[in-house]
């Protein structure tokens, strides 16, 4: 693990996965609510082979220094996101991302539930090649501003986290986010989970890896 700095002082642990082979440039990976999560990791090591140095910031350690929540167990999760706020959130990952950066080449980021949104408000305010989020909740309260980088986003047709109101709505002020739907519900993309479909998951990560060697190379 290592330990990054916001711009306010704040140290939080960032679990690194160096790349495979030559190095391509960079992956910021958005935890759900559940934080720095083994699965997580997975997904790591996932996008290393794929040449990507990929960060994994642990956005908890404001509230709960280590929390790592328990599947089963949603409702801690919730409570810490509930506390968490929006601009500390941000510092963590952009200092993520130019830790990153420091090292070369562009750096993109991919968020999953929680950090699906923090994806889209990535892609709105940071220094990025590009955004990608997986059944990404609160995205309309970040319908304020437009995009700064380009952005993907997989959503669940059975998902009752993200409404079709909401896609439409997202879909409306940010017509240019590419958008993919799946025969889906919520954090189908999460192969520790009972939701898990292993076709919508890798036909969605395949898109993404297609989406990061065009924007980031």
């Amino acid at each position: 693990m290592t330990r990054l700095q916001a711009n306010d002082g704040h140290g939080f642990e960032c679990w690194i996965e160096p790349a495979q082979g030559e190095r391509r440039g960079g992956i910021v990976v958005i935890q759900e609510i559940f934080g720095l999560t083994d699965q997580l990791k997975g997904v790591a090591r996932l996008y290393a082979a794929e040449g990507y140095e990929v960060a994994i910031p642990a956005l908890f350690d404001r509230q709960e220094r280590g929390a790592v929540i328990a599947f089963d167990d949603p409702g801690r999760g919730r409570d810490l996101m509930a506390k968490a706020d929006l601009d500390q959130t941000m510092m963590d990952i952009g200092a993520t991302v130019e830790a990153l950066t420091a090292k070369g080449g562009k750096v993109g980021v991919i968020g999953f539930c929680w950090g699906g949104g923090l994806a889209l408000r990535s892609a709105q305010t940071l220094d990025i090649a590009g955004g990608v989020a997986f059944y990404g909740t609160r995205m309309p309260s970040y319908l304020d501003r437009p995009l700064k980088a380009p952005m993907l986003a997989h959503f669940g047709t059975q998902d009752d986290h993200t409404p079709p109101e909401g896609i439409a709505e997202v879909k409306a002020y940010l017509p240019e986010i590419e958008t993919h739907m799946y025969e889906a519900g919520h954090a189908f993309a999460n192969d520790q989970r009972p939701s898990y479909v292993a076709d919508a998951a890798t036909l969605a990560h395949d898109r993404t890896k297609a989406f990061f060697a065009t924007h980031i190379g």
